[in-house]
């Protein structure tokens, strides 16, 4: 699976290696606990519906880019800080990337999920 940002005619692949979060206890730890994270790696959390969803980053140990989505598009983007980041956006699937990793996605724009 790769997660794929689509701005115009334009795409970009965020990542290819793709973690899914499915369960309670997967979606409650995310990343924390981990040292580090590759350059080419997410997790996603999917939700059956949207609604307001809040990421923290105690004991997360590096710092990410968030993206929160509504379908395919793109309703918020964050950098959070290691262990004292948080923010919130509407979602029915939140993203976790590397720093930088999100760099030039905005609201508004599509990023998908390719198998």
């Amino acid at each position: 699976m790769r997660i794929v940002h689509r701005e115009g005619a334009r795409s970009r692949v965020l990542a290819s290696d793709v973690e899914e979060a499915s369960g309670t206890l997967a979606k409650s730890r995310g990343l924390m606990f981990r040292g580090e994270i590759p350059e080419d790696y997410a997790m996603i959390f999917p939700f059956q519906q949207p609604a307001n969803r809040t990421i923290h980053m105690l004991f997360v140990r590096v710092p990410l880019d968030v993206l929160w989505l509504v379908g395919d598009e793109v309703t918020h983007v964050s950098t959070l800080r290691p262990w004292i980041g948080l923010a919130h956006g509407i979602a029915d699937t939140v993203i976790e990337l590397p720093e930088g990793a999100a760099e030039g996605v905005e609201a508004g724009d599509t990023v998908e999920l390719v198998e």
